[in-house]
């Protein structure tokens, strides 16, 4: 197999499948005959794997992520399905820690396009049989499956799971999953399953109501971690991961009380070592520490607000990239920028990034110090030519911004950029 052969395949599957993350809506397809079609000609691998299914606004791939190191640490060859990936499509599947093989990714594709044209899969879907079909393959002892989208209609949610977790419930695709955190949370709430624990890490009284009420209906039980008490860390080091840490304390007990056999030494590991672990990147990630840059993926009101919260409390001054998809309501976002900065609107590479300009009005109504881009590295690079010492860069808005800044810069001893004919040197961590 040829690197070559393999972006093809990838390519095809950007390409030739309906892909929310390209197209946004019109791209969406609810409803679960499609998957259930689809893994019915691989004879049903989510029917032969163990799973732990994540939902939620905010913080499932945290707390998938957690999850996973928690039960490598304990010795269990684990699964994880995380979307969307940052650089390549292979970080969506990963087996204790490694990403999917790229030989296996080629021949699967040319699997599926040999499937019958009346079942039209979108590229999630053929993305969700990838996974269970490797994780079969791989004869791993628990997969940790990350919601794509919403919960009650998105394809993972054909999995029939050990545990289920909702992190928490906010405005976000509210296109899609309704104009209300009630709507949304009853679509969040579709993942519970008949006599099947559910872990909700909402602070929030009516969403615990909502999910607490489905659980009922269910005969499932409901797990409030908001009042799990706590002191365990974890590498990843953004504020809100106390709360992501709670929800899998509450998983990993209920767990436990199945036979699953987790020490409080694996569990305090676990957390400590996700990144080594997993691969996870882009929450909080500390790309550089001199000169500070630090990237966040989180991308609607709530997620930002709290990565901006966290902003304000580094005495630097600060040099903010930020790009947006179309559908994000900029006004909204800008009310809770980060003070002392001056800020890089810019257009991620993706056929949903919104170009700057088309708001540049609300910049000027905020009276935001600003520039404005046409790409995530022409601004990365005038902020890195405008910092001084002790001045820092903070990189987010989109998975997409920050995918495309990792793949721009990949990390490395040293690395040089070269600014209108001057260089500027970047000492990079490992």
């Amino acid at each position: 197999m040829t690197n070559e052969e393999y972006q093809n395949a990838v390519n095809w599957l950007f390409v030739q499948s309906p892909n929310y993350e390209i197209n946004g809506k019109k791209a969406y397809k609810p409803g679960l005959e499609n998957i259930r079609k689809l893994c019915e000609i691989f004879k049903n691998p989510q029917e032969k794997i163990k799973t732990i299914h994540i939902g939620g606004t905010n913080g499932k791939g945290s707390v998938s992520n957690m999850l996973s190191s928690v039960l490598q640490e304990a010795n269990y060859k684990t699964g994880l399905y995380n979307s969307p990936h940052l650089v390549d499509f292979t970080e969506r599947i990963k087996v204790d820690g490694k990403n999917c093989n790229k030989k296996f990714v080629l021949d699967f594709v040319k699997k599926l396009q040999q499937l019958p044209s009346e079942i039209l899969p979108s590229f999630f879907e053929f993305a969700t049989v990838m996974a269970f079909e490797y994780f079969h393959r791989k004869k791993i002892d628990f997969a940790v499956v990350e919601v794509g989208l919403g919960g009650r209609l998105d394809s993972t949610n054909i999995i029939k799971p050990l545990v289920s977790a909702i992190t928490n419930v906010d405005l976000d695709h509210t296109e899609i999953l309704g104009n209300t955190i009630e709507e949304i949370a009853v679509e969040k709430a579709g993942i519970i399953k008949n006599n099947t624990a559910i872990i909700s890490g909402d602070e929030n009284e009516i969403i615990k109501k909502i999910i607490s009420e489905k659980a009922k209906a269910k005969n499932a039980k409901f797990v409030d971690a908001t009042q799990i008490e706590t002191n365990l860390k974890s590498d990843l080091k953004g504020n809100y991961q106390q709360k992501n840490i709670r929800v899998v304390l509450g998983i990993v007990e209920e767990l436990k009380k199945i036979g699953v056999k987790i020490s409080d030494e694996n569990i305090k590991n676990g957390l400590l070592n996700v990144q080594k672990n997993t691969g996870f990147i882009g929450r909080w990630f500390v790309f550089s520490e001199n000169p500070l840059i630090i990237c966040d993926t989180a991308h609607n009101q709530a997620g930002l607000k709290m990565v901006f919260s966290q902003l304000n409390e580094i005495q630097k001054f600060k040099h903010i990239v930020l790009g947006f998809v179309n559908e994000k309501k900029i006004d909204e976002v800008l009310k809770t920028l980060p003070e002392n900065a001056i800020f890089y609107f810019v257009k991620p590479a993706n056929n949903r990034g919104r170009h700057p300009k088309d708001y540049e009005n609300l910049l000027k109504k905020e009276k935001i110090s600003y520039k404005i881009f046409d790409s995530v590295q022409e601004g990365f690079l005038s902020a890195m030519q405008n910092r001084k010492n002790e001045e820092m860069i903070f990189i987010g808005g989109s998975n997409f911004v920050v995918g495309e800044f990792l793949e721009k810069n990949p990390r490395k001893q040293e690395k040089i950029f070269f600014v209108n004919n001057s260089s500027v040197s970047l000492n990079l961590c490992l």
